[in-house]
């Protein structure tokens, strides 16, 4: 028979024999051989606190946790049927619990109660929990933002904040303790944040925070400017960011554009599509891609036009030959070319300036253009009587019933040099060498120097002409 909270002053009443008689004065004493420890377990584990005594004799052994008597010799006093005695007096206890931790007492009911006394620490697994527990929090854009979670264990878990990239696996770790604050929230801070808590005890464990970022739209194009044709196909896009989603309308000029058979509007995800298919003459423009919700509204702005597009150059950088250059172009233009306009100037450099020459103009006729190559016109011309060694510049401008196109990026080539002994004056560098070529030398040994000279003039030229390469944009002069 078990009997609940049993107590010191009640233990004479549960056996015949008085609890404190005393052995025999000739007897031995009792004495303790396990001793006093303190024990770590985790929750859920099974944890057993030795006590063994010799010569116990007719005392009664105790084991007790604070006034709560849990056995009296051989009698389970406790009704918690997760604590037992097994081999001899050692307490067990199983499915350990949080409230399980605390003192256990062995104790000698002698007239000293002698005891011996052992500590449990119940080790917590850590767990944690959002706030607010729906996990979702929404803020708006520019404003600052507090998120929030709640761990707890033993010991005290610690707690870093992580963010979910688009693959679901977490980033570097963003943040410390159970609060993250975030100011001036952008909307590419929203998604989704992990607050972990980890205490050494089982796996670390994870909630999961939704960010919402409220904000107007935010319009970006695939292209500002779209080359077709009559009788063809286009496509204009806008990728349109916006939370709540926006609504998108397309616009002709100011007028706005009705979906029909030739003009399709579509959408697919955060991408908007106004395709023109059969394009005629009137459809040529400029185009509008125009994003509502509750916080704003957005335009971007895009041109559909029959003009060429700009030329794009496919020549080395490098000159083969040391008093001419052969340059190489493409252009797209659905129509035929009628007019192709090709300048170029040199440019004197040194390493204390950078001096651009003159413009020459060409007016170039193209021909006529392959069956099979209904789009691209590729282009050559071979500009002649250049100085050996000289740094040039180009440019391409091409002209068909549309009008002109833009003007194309400056493009920079660099004439071989025939000698390395250049006169300052007539150059932009400067190089210099000891090597000679020998009339004698057979053809493979004057290959061998050449390709060394070109390199010395190659390395000289680039770290002179470096800065003044990235100082260059599309803006140029067309004088002096």
């Amino acid at each position: 028979m078990r009997v609940s909270n049993f107590s010191m002053s009640s233990l004479s009443t549960t056996n015949s024999r008085p609890l404190s008689n005393a052995p025999p004065a000739t007897g031995p004493q009792p004495r303790f051989l396990s001793r006093g420890h303190t024990y770590r377990a985790v929750v859920g584990d099974t944890l057993v606190l030795p006590c063994q005594v010799e010569n116990l004799g007719n005392y009664v052994l105790l084991w007790r946790r604070g006034i709560n008597v849990l056995t009296a010799s051989n009698i389970m006093v406790t009704r918690d049927e997760r604590i037992r005695l097994i081999d001899g007096y050692n307490l067990e206890i199983s499915d350990l619990e949080p409230q399980d931790a605390g003192d256990y007492v062995c104790q000698i009911s002698d007239k000293i109660n002698r005891d011996q006394v052992h500590t449990v620490e119940i080790l917590v697994p850590p767990s944690v929990r959002a706030t607010p527990t729906s996990g979702q929090l929404q803020a708006r854009k520019g404003g600052p933002v507090t998120l929030e979670c709640k761990g707890s264990g033993n010991p005290v878990p610690s707690i870093y904040w992580t963010k979910k990239t688009g693959a679901g696996k977490s980033s570097a770790r963003i943040g410390d303790g159970p609060i993250l604050t975030l100011e001036k929230v952008e909307r590419q801070q929203a998604g989704i944040y992990q607050c972990t808590a980890d205490n050494g005890v089982g796996d670390p464990v994870s909630v999961d925070i939704r960010l919402d970022v409220l904000y107007p739209p935010d319009i970006q194009v695939e292209k500002s400017w779209i080359h077709s044709g009559e009788g063809f196909e286009a496509k204009l896009v806008c990728i349109v960011y916006a939370d709540p989603v926006a609504t998108v309308s397309w616009y002709q000029n100011s007028f706005l554009i009705q979906s029909t058979d030739r003009r399709i509007m579509s959408s697919r995800g955060n991408r908007h599509t106004l395709t023109i298919r059969h394009i005629q003459q009137e459809d040529f423009g400029n185009y509008s891609c125009v994003a509502d919700n509750s916080l704003g509204r957005s335009r971007k702005y895009m041109e559909l036009s029959g003009r060429p597009g700009p030329a794009e150059f496919y020549s080395p950088k490098w000159g083969r030959l040391s008093d001419s250059y052969n340059l190489t172009w493409k252009i797209d233009s659905y129509p035929p070319l009628e007019e192709v306009r090709l300048l170029y100037r040199r440019v004197l450099m040194n390493d204390t300036f950078q001096q651009p020459g003159r413009w020459h103009d060409f007016i170039l006729t193209p021909e006529h253009r392959p069956a099979s190559e209904p789009l691209t016109h590729i282009m050559s011309y071979t500009i002649k009587n250049l100085v050996p060694g000289a740094y040039y510049e180009a440019i391409v401008q091409a002209k068909n019933r549309y009008g002109w196109n833009e003007v194309s990026d400056i493009f920079q080539f660099i004439v071989a040099s025939n000698s390395i002994d250049i006169p300052p004056e007539e150059s932009e560098v400067v190089a210099s060498s000891k090597s000679r070529h020998n009339a004698s030398q057979s053809l493979c040994r004057r290959s061998s120097q050449h390709l060394m000279l070109r390199t010395v003039f190659n390395a000289a030229l680039f770290s002179l002409g470096m800065n003044y390469l990235c100082q260059r944009s599309r803006q140029f002069g067309l004088g002096g």
